[in-house]
């Protein structure tokens, strides 16, 4: 790395901290130390614990500092004075996670410091509170549904104090992550690289940053301050984006300036050992690694996992719950490759594995590789003929094909056998619908609805609204008006079918109002083809819906 000349020590007012620089390069370790005592000192008076920590630890690994060298906390300026008891008595109640109360009192501080610890204890109120409804909450789906409240206000009132550029490098951070929970990603990418450039020794903003980069275009495209801090944050992308090759050579680099006893890069360069299927290089760094921190928990799941399946395979090599593990474990990181490997290694071992199977179906379908996929169903299928989940994989992968005929006999059996994701039906019904087949559509969604609502499950409302949607359409266009209008009052009751419902609601209204009479007759009755019915007979007719009883 090129040499640089160190920056000279400088007392951080509160006003100042913002403007913060650091080393381009590692030529000044000392300085580097000061840095991180520096940061880690003011994360922590912000409740930034984590960050705080991270840099603790990093400065830990550095040698000690004499004390002429050991930098001074920073001046207290007016505003901070002002706010001081009201900010001391505030981080008492943030640190027993008392947040509402801390930003009571926090209200109408002026100082930076102030400032944040009161917008943050906002932000994290809204959590705690999303968390207690989630536990709360009835079933998986609705816990999708759980919001923190407490986002939009601060969205607006940070976006103000951004465009005023009042925001110092912790408030922008604090803006960056409400953009993310908001899931404005591009705006949150943006302003997360504006903090690394106000403040680079936030490690917080540097992490936020790498959990938003997808790949390696993307990383090429963000403009990054030149500080050493940079090549702790390349080298912790690298391993995120599964660059093993060079987040190795960058964790190698920082331990040649010096940093060989940080337990983060330690960890870090295990993990990526893992990552590249060396079990044994990365089980020696994780033992070495617990010899010098013995109570660390960061990165222990992935030891716990490596030390079960290498013990379980040294133990047995034909042991076929290893291999299987492994291979969702490399489908979790997204590495294809050694995932395919393990699940062709559990084959081996026993060739009846259904798991081993679908789960080569997955990875192939990940890679986009619909044949593949289907062969690989299509075993899994076999082992688990009553299994919905291999034959609405199956389905899919004959729509991908576009062989319908093939699809609709997958969904309907995957329905037939007891569909334990409740989507088959909306699948075959969709297919009816691409192809034209009104009745059987209307059919499926009229079962769909009827089972959700029967098992008293709390379901998806996207799809929800789309089988009553459909419904409502199919019994206008049949002059059904009753029927019609009962299901579009139904629609009335998503965001995404609102406006469609009204607007058919108008339109029954008026063609009643015109005299227009209804059907006094259902349309002839309709079936599923026989070559779909489980047992090759045809299903019994389904009369119109009666929903004058079912809520939403």
């Amino acid at each position: 790395m090129a040499a640089n000349t160190s920056v000279t020590p400088v007392a951080v007012t509160a006003a100042g901290i913002s403007a913060l620089c650091t080393n381009s390069d590692f030529s000044d370790l000392r300085e580097i130390k000061k840095q991180l005592l520096l940061i880690a000192g003011l994360t922590r008076e912000r409740g930034l614990l984590h960050s705080s920590k991270w840099s603790a630890e990093l400065a830990f690994s550095l040698p000690a500092l004499p004390l002429a060298e050991l930098q001074p906390p920073p001046p207290v300026t007016e505003e901070d004075a002002q706010d001081m008891d009201a900010y001391t008595l505030a981080k008492a109640y943030f640190d027993v996670k008392e947040y509402d109360r801390a930003a009571h009192f926090l209200h109408g501080c002026n100082s930076k410091k102030a400032y944040f610890l009161y917008m943050y204890s906002r932000y994290l109120s809204g959590e705690k509170k999303k968390d207690d409804e989630t536990v709360d909450s009835l079933g998986p789906l609705e816990k999708g549904q759980v919001k923190n409240e407490a986002l939009r206000e601060l969205r607006v009132e940070l976006s103000k104090k951004h465009q005023a550029r009042e925001l110092d490098g912790f408030g922008l951070y604090l803006y960056g992550v409400v953009l993310r929970k908001l899931d404005l990603v591009k705006e949150a990418i943006d302003v997360f690289v504006e903090a690394t450039h106000v403040l680079p020794l936030h490690w917080g903003a540097w992490l936020e940053l790498c959990n938003l980069i997808t790949d390696k275009e993307m990383l090429k495209f963000l403009s990054l301050p030149d500080t050493w801090m940079k090549e702790f944050f390349l080298a912790h992308i690298y391993t995120e984006l599964q660059l093993i090759e060079e987040a190795l050579q960058k964790y190698q680099n920082l331990i040649d300036v010096g940093f060989s006893k940080s337990s983060y890069i330690v960890s870090q360069i295990a993990v990526a050992y893992h990552n590249i299927r060396d079990i044994d290089k990365a089980l020696s760094i994780f033992n070495e690694l617990r010899k010098q921190d013995p109570y660390r928990i960061e990165n222990m799941d992935t030891f716990s996992n490596l030390l079960y399946v290498r013990r379980a395979l040294k133990l047995n090599p034909r042991y076929l719950g290893a291999w299987t593990l492994m291979g969702h474990e490399y489908m979790e990181m997204k590495n294809t490759s050694a995932a395919i490997q393990a699940y062709r290694h559990a084959i081996e071992v026993n060739k009846r594995d259904y798991r081993a199977w679908y789960g080569l179906g997955q990875t192939y379908e990940i890679l986009k590789m619909p044949f593949y996929c289907l062969y690989y169903y299509r075993r899994a299928h076999q082992l688990r003929p009553n299994d919905s989940r291999m034959l609405v994989a199956l389905g899919e992968c004959y729509e991908k094909l576009n062989q319908l005929v093939e699809a609709k006999k997958c969904y309907w059996r995957a329905y037939a056998v007891g569909d334990v994701e409740k989507m088959a039906l909306v699948k075959l019904a969709k297919l009816h619908e691409q192809l034209t087949e009104s009745e059987q559509a209307a059919q499926c969604y009229i079962k769909y609805i009827q089972d959700i609502y029967s098992c008293g499950e709390i379901v998806e409302h996207l799809e929800e609204s789309t089988a009553f949607r459909y419904l409502a359409q199919y019994y206008f266009k049949c002059k059904l008006w009753d029927e019609a209008s009962t299901c579009a009052q139904k629609c009335c009751a998503f965001n995404d079918t609102r406006e469609e419902g009204k607007a058919l609601l108008r339109q029954i209204l008026q063609l009643r109002n015109q005299g227009e009479t209804p059907t006094t007759e259902m349309p002839a009755p309709f079936f599923l083809p026989a070559s779909l019915s489980a047992n090759n007979t045809p299903t019994r007719r389904v009369s119109p819906l009666n929903l004058s009883s079912v809520t939403p």
